[in-house]
């Protein structure tokens, strides 16, 4: 028979997840955060908690913050560019979710500071109350609502100004793909833009550019290049990655990478491909979010 405090935990654990996840752009980490989360939680009278969802957040946020200072250590070793982590997600109709998750909006959280991106996170995502922010992350309201605003206005100066439709989205994604499968360099050069830029993260495990690839040309050498440095058969499938669609990338059967691609005006302008085996542990089986 269960308990009250291990009803609620289950009862919000994706939406923990996805908090810390948002917060950090490490499924692993996420993980290890929402597992402190539950041992916190364990401790709490919960007759003196008024608001689960709130204090639950709480917790999360806190932990996750504390987090950060591991993973900048971490980061710091990293070899390479480093990509957040990618998750495979079910295709939703929760447009605001999907557009936080993208790896284009994950990758302008990274330019915050770890509160800004706290507070953000918290209150344009998942619309908590300044209040219940100012206790999660140990500041005033009054505080808490200026860097709210300082982080909104950040954001909005490097988020895509182009809203790009599904169709729109979809016809580009295989447009590239049939590209690279049929290895026809004219048509992969019709559907790249000009200035393409393309990131790659191998973690030091797998081959992957040390520094962006900028341009259409360069972007092409760039394909071909690791293709034939890895060899075998290449396959892609049409999958979706934070909350968009993206393609899975095998080589003779085996999962090699997974790509994030940014779109506008029907031309692929950022590929973020990721290699790293350690970051490929959820991009075959869905992830359950929430908010």
């Amino acid at each position: 028979m269960s308990d009250p405090a291990t009803d609620a935990f289950v009862a919000h654990r994706n939406l923990l997840f996805t908090v810390a996840y948002e917060i950090l752009g490490s499924a692993a980490d996420a993980e290890d955060v929402v597992q402190e989360t539950w041992l916190r939680w364990v401790k709490v009278d919960l007759d003196q908690v008024r608001d689960q969802r709130a204090y639950l957040i709480r917790i999360t946020t806190r932990q996750s913050l504390n987090r950060i200072r591991t993973m900048k250590r971490r980061r710091e070793a990293y070899v390479g560019s480093w990509l957040p982590e990618p998750l495979h997600t079910a295709a939703s109709d929760d447009v605001e979710l999907s557009e936080s998750l993208s790896m284009a909006m994950m990758l302008v959280l990274e330019t915050l500071s770890p509160t800004e991106r706290a507070v953000f996170v918290l209150r344009e995502v998942f619309e908590v109350s300044y209040d219940e922010i100012a206790e999660a992350v140990d500041k005033s309201p009054t505080t808490v609502r200026q860097i709210a605003h300082r982080a909104r206005r950040h954001v909005d100066a490097r988020r895509p100004r182009a809203k790009v439709s599904p169709v729109e989205r979809r016809a580009a994604l295989e447009a590239f793909q049939h590209a690279v499968e049929t290895n026809d360099l004219q048509a992969l050069m019709a559907v790249l833009a000009p200035n393409v830029v393309v990131v790659s993260d191998g973690g030091g495990i797998k081959i992957a550019a040390p520094r962006p690839v900028v341009g259409a040309e360069k972007a092409i050498r760039f394909f071909v290049g690791s293709m034939r440095k890895v060899g075998g058969t290449l396959t892609t499938e049409l999958t979706v990655i934070n909350g968009n669609p993206a393609l899975l990338f095998r080589v003779d059967g085996e999962l090699d990478g997974v790509a994030a691609l940014g779109i506008e005006n029907g031309r692929v302008t950022d590929i973020w491909y990721v290699r790293n085996p350690e970051k490929l542990t959820r991009v075959e089986s869905p992830t359950p979010l929430s908010r």
